[in-house]
């Protein structure tokens, strides 16, 4: 507190008046970049096709990320010893809820029970967060392939999305067939 108040140009007790300490200051920092980066996002999703929705809320993500490593940081890790709030989870779950919001409109308006919003919502941003946390450390390959990836897997969910899912048998889907071409089939070997 007394680097900060000397890099600000003010006396401890006034950081104090404002912030009431550490977590208080650490509290309106992560607030800061959480709005930020839910106005991105919510900006991104506001117009176009479901599918063009999803590529451009991970694109604005993880730009995000790449354009503010700082602020992801505090986002992405444990908030410290005696805050209340600021944790991964916690900023994760707020976001998810405000994305949860918007999915909710779109998800009735397609004949989907809106009800299962909160669950894609929370998916998507898991899905694109722990992506991000690895792209800060690899740096490559770019924002636009990696969104380009994470947005196809998305998008090839949702988009063969059943109206009431449910767990499949023991066995492959209606109208797959066992065999080479299965995901789970192993290729045989040539003698």
């Amino acid at each position: 507190m007394e680097e900060l108040a000397e890099r600000a140009k003010v006396s401890k007790p006034i950081l104090y008046q404002h912030f009431g300490g550490k977590e208080g200051l650490y509290a309106v920092v992560v607030d800061r970049e959480m709005e930020q980066l839910v106005a991105l996002i919510s900006g991104a999703i506001g117009n176009g096709t479901p599918r063009e929705r999803v590529e451009q809320a991970t694109v604005a993500f993880l730009t995000y990320v790449k354009e503010n490593p700082d602020g992801f940081a505090v986002l992405s890790h444990d908030a410290p010893v005696g805050s209340t709030g600021g944790s991964l989870s916690s900023v994760m779950n707020e976001l998810a809820e405000r994305v949860g919001d918007i999915f909710t409109s779109t998800l009735k308006s397609a004949g989907y029970s809106p009800k299962s919003a909160p669950i894609y919502a929370h998916a998507l941003v898991g899905m694109v967060t722990f992506v991000g946390q690895w792209w800060v450390d690899e740096r490559k390959p770019s924002v636009e392939t990696v969104a380009s990836h994470i947005s196809a897997l998305a998008w090839m969910g949702l988009r063969r999305l059943p109206k009431k899912p449910g767990l499949s048998p023991d066995g492959p889907e209606p109208g797959q067939r066992r065999g080479r071409n299965s995901a789970d089939s192993t290729p045989k070997r040539k003698r």
